[in-house]
């Protein structure tokens, strides 16, 4: 057994990336274009009304843009999607460059090639430690077929929902 007290961020990193999480891409449109990146902290968090969150790192270099706009989406991804979730979790700057989105309803950038896409208005913006964590009102909702189940991110690799590595 470990030591129990190390509490760093390299441990807390190790420890959460045994907690398998679903995988999200989140798309803004920015001041200069679309923003996009690939996100693991999503979760909903009423039904009624409906309100889904998601947590980005105010070291990011995107940290000023999202949280400037009025409204967001997020891409739920299945296990055929990891070519989105790879090419938003670059550092590129043109993460769009050569996929297939479109402006969608307020001109949010959107992918129909994902599991569910959740269109969002950003309600509130709260302070937590390292990340801010944007909670988004639910304005649309599109659901799509994906018998090839749920991406997950579990100790540093993408997986499918029963657990074999793709």
């Amino acid at each position: 057994m470990s030591d129990c007290l190390d509490l760093s961020p390299a441990r807390m990193r190790q420890a959460l990336g045994r907690y398998a999480t679903g995988v999200t891409v989140v798309t803004a449109a920015g001041a200069q274009g679309p923003i996009g990146m690939t996100v693991n902290s999503f979760a909903s968090v009423s039904l009624d009304p409906p309100l889904v969150l998601w947590s980005l790192r105010r070291a990011s270099l995107l940290h000023a843009e999202f949280i400037a706009r009025p409204a967001f989406a997020v891409h739920v991804l299945g296990a055929s999607h990891r070519h989105l979730a790879r090419a938003f979790a670059q550092t590129a700057e043109d993460r769009y460059a050569g996929l297939d989105w479109y402006p969608g309803h307020d001109g949010l950038p959107v992918f129909d090639d994902c599991v569910a896409r959740f269109e969002c208005a950003t309600r509130q913006v709260l302070d937590a430690g390292d990340h801010a964590i944007l909670i988004g009102q639910v304005l649309r909702l599109h659901l799509y077929d994906d018998e090839a189940g749920a991406l997950v991110f579990c100790n540093g690799a993408f997986s499918t929902h029963g657990g074999m590595p793709v």
